[in-house]
């Protein structure tokens, strides 16, 4: 079998980047609320829509990928995402935008079901959760560049472009599109298609949802649901501790989810690099003693450096759960890649379920609720390490 390049590596990182466009629907459904007078419920019907089509489309995308291939599905979820975002070049009223922010949500399900398996395979295994790591890296700079080019289109662009935020659109259309370009332009071997015929739709869907029979993708799936819950948890309850502990305003209270973006990104960068000298039990364990500690001070501490501490924590031991959980799993059942990788990404549906019970918990106990309900999920990923096997020294796997 041909080695891949490292040109095909490159192709992919920038398909990581790619999958980052999905984190601007926070800045986005921001502005077309204040242009558009809606009010919170309405404008967060947008962003909702992403975890709704993880849900509906992660599996199917597994199917998907046992007929048409890896590759050939990821350049399919390129499509849609710059299918995505150039409609709102072309307006921003409130059913356009739900078209894009679906479609969007839809090309975003694609591709993280998609890709990763897809960078099992350029890898050949070696270093699988380190270059996930490195990925999701690469994807944190696009989530924080949204805000920053909406803002600076807001206040610079209007009299020139007439796009205002939305050259935001404009500028991640064209990523896309070389993105696209460059992913189709790549070879890629390895991915052999089977002369045996596929079984019907059904028979797979059912084979699919049958592996979470296996304990060990049934706890890298909740593993899953947990980090995306907490991630998601801690972005909403963050200012919200700020306001109720030390009397913050909201403006003053933004810098918490900041904060936590910055470390989950120094985290995805520095990860990428420890996974490559410790072994994954190690270091998993090393990130969930972090997030318990974060939870400690998030529930108790009542002085703003606390809080922050505790923000800082959760930020940077959350940023490397994902890799090791879906890199765990996948490796476990290495002839079985894509039906593992649809139900890791469906995984990604806890960001829905966690704000809920969190919303309940906070109602009644106030944001002490929310952080014990994160809490839980800490609690889940202490009794995950039991299931990380140990993996050859680090020292002697090949580099990325």
């Amino acid at each position: 079998m041909a080695k891949n390049s490292k040109f095909a590596l490159v192709s992919l990182m920038l398909c990581f980047f790619c999958m980052g466009f999905v984190d601007l629907v926070g800045t986005a459904s921001n502005y077309v609320k204040d242009e558009q007078g809606l009010s919170d419920s309405v404008a967060n019907v947008l962003p909702s829509l992403v975890f709704f089509w993880f849900l509906i489309f992660s599996v199917p995308t597994s199917v998907l990928m046992n007929k048409i291939g890896k590759k050939n599905t990821v350049l399919l979820s390129l499509v849609v995402t710059a299918l995505s975002l150039l409609l709102p070049v072309f307006g921003n009223s409130f059913p356009l935008m739900l078209v894009a922010f679906s479609l969007l949500g839809i090309g975003n399900a694609l591709m993280q079901t998609s890709l990763n398996p897809l960078m099992a395979l350029v890898s050949g295994g070696k270093n699988l959760a380190s270059q996930l790591t490195f990925g999701q890296f690469i994807k944190a700079i696009a989530s924080f560049m949204a805000p920053l080019i909406a803002g600076w289109g807001y206040k610079a662009l209007i009299p020139t472009f007439g796009l205002d935020w939305r050259i935001l659109f404009a500028i991640y259309f064209v990523i896309s599109v070389a993105a696209t370009l460059l992913l189709w332009s790549t070879p890629i071997h390895g991915e052999e298609k089977s002369s045996e015929q596929l079984p019907s739709v059904g028979t797979q869907f059912a084979n699919c949802f049958r592996l979470l029979g296996v304990p060990v993708v049934l706890l890298s799936f909740l593993g899953i649901m947990c980090h995306v819950g907490i991630d998601v948890g801690t972005n909403t309850t963050a200012p919200k501790l700020l306001m109720e502990r030390v009397g913050m305003t909201l403006d003053q209270a933004g810098f918490a989810t900041s904060l936590y973006f910055i470390f989950r990104t120094v985290g995805c960068l520095t990860g990428s690099y420890f996974l490559r000298v410790l072994q994954t039990r190690t270091f998993f364990i090393i990130s969930v003693v972090m997030m318990a500690a974060s939870m400690a001070l998030m529930a108790f501490a009542d002085t703003k450096a606390l809080l922050y501490v505790g923000i800082a924590l959760v930020g940077y031991g959350n940023s490397n759960i994902f890799s090791m959980c879906f890199a765990q799993a996948l490796t476990s059942m290495p002839d079985k890649q894509n039906e593992v990788s649809g139900l890791m990404i469906m995984g990604l549906f806890g960001g829905t379920v966690f704000p809920l019970l969190m919303g309940f918990a906070s109602d009644a106990m106030g944001q002490i609720g929310a952080v014990l309900v994160m809490a839980v999920g800490v609690a889940y990923l202490f009794t995950y390490i039991r299931s990380l096997t140990p993996s050859p020294s680090p020292k002697g796997e090949g580099s990325m």
